[in-house]
């Protein structure tokens, strides 16, 4: 494990002053389910920061890692016509980031920001922060205050149980 981080994030956080604790890891953190294993915390307490096309507009949805974003939700919370999942391409111009390692704020561009509330279900919660092999902590209301997010209800419901 190192403290290195994307350069873009790092002049984020000092421009913050932020002093937070990013972590690598080398075998990745990627995924929500990767980072949680590199961790050892729970699969919900990774902020996922995912984005979006509404209209052809980006929007960053900060989501659990348990949990996935319903686009019909994102779409009614913003008035959009139509929202879908935005490409690679369209990721890493607006953030300056590639997919895998986007964190919640410290990006690009200003990006219209959309927290779900379930990350406030936990006292800390990881972020990516700028690499696929790097993470940070934070108390979600200071992370979601820094993202300049909006919270919203947007994530998709839990299929009924089989039972």
């Amino acid at each position: 494990m190192s403290t290195s981080t994307h350069p873009l994030f790092a002049e984020a956080l000092a421009a913050l002053d932020l002093d937070v604790a990013v972590r690598t890891f080398p075998e990745g953190t990627r995924t929500a389910a990767d980072a949680a294993a590199a961790i050892g915390c729970e699969l919900s307490q990774i902020a996922k920061s995912l984005v979006f096309a509404a209209d052809g507009v980006p929007v960053l949805v900060l989501m659990d890692g348990a949990s996935r974003v319903d686009v019909e939700a994102v779409r009614r919370e913003l008035g959009a016509a139509k929202v879908t999942r935005a490409d690679a391409a369209l990721v890493r111009e607006t953030t300056g980031y590639a997919i895998g390692g986007v964190p919640p704020f410290g990006h690009r561009t200003r990006t219209r920001v959309l927290a779900d509330r379930s990350l406030l279900v936990h006292e800390v919660v990881w972020a990516a922060a700028g690499t696929p092999h790097s993470v940070f902590p934070m108390a979600p209301e200071e992370l979601i205050g820094h993202a300049g997010a909006v919270l919203a209800d947007v994530r998709e419901a839990a299929p009924p149980s089989q039972g």
